[in-house]
């Protein structure tokens, strides 16, 4: 085997422990349960680590039943930005989990193994 020659079992290995490594980290992603609020906590919204809304809360106090419109602007307003602030938090936490494993691939494939 000459030294530039690529080692192909070894890229084989390389390349199921990265598939384990990447399917390991989409189960802590789609486990994950990530905060975002608003409002000074008056509404809340808890994503997956995919983004994906599961519960949103809204504190009875941010009702006006005598101002519905503007109540119900308000609450609009703050369930957007709840929902915004936990789906930021949740591609942050993609980042920290799949960013080394595209990192490993040289950022974009499979460009830093040898013969490639």
């Amino acid at each position: 085997m000459n030294p530039g020659d690529v080692n192909l079992q070894q890229l084989l290995e390389q390349a199921q422990l990265m598939q384990q490594q990447l399917v390991s980290a989409q189960q802590e992603l789609n486990d994950a349960q990530i905060e975002g609020s608003a409002g000074g906590g008056l509404v809340t919204a808890v994503v997956n680590g995919s983004g994906e809304l599961l519960e949103l809360k809204i504190d009875p106090s941010v009702i006006d039943a005598a101002d519905p419109q503007d109540t119900a602007d308000t609450i609009a307003d703050l369930v957007i930005a709840a929902v915004r602030d936990a789906v930021r938090a949740a591609a942050d936490l993609q980042q920290e989990k799949l960013g080394p494993l595209a990192q490993g691939l040289g950022g974009g494939g499979l460009g830093q193994l040898p013969g490639f």
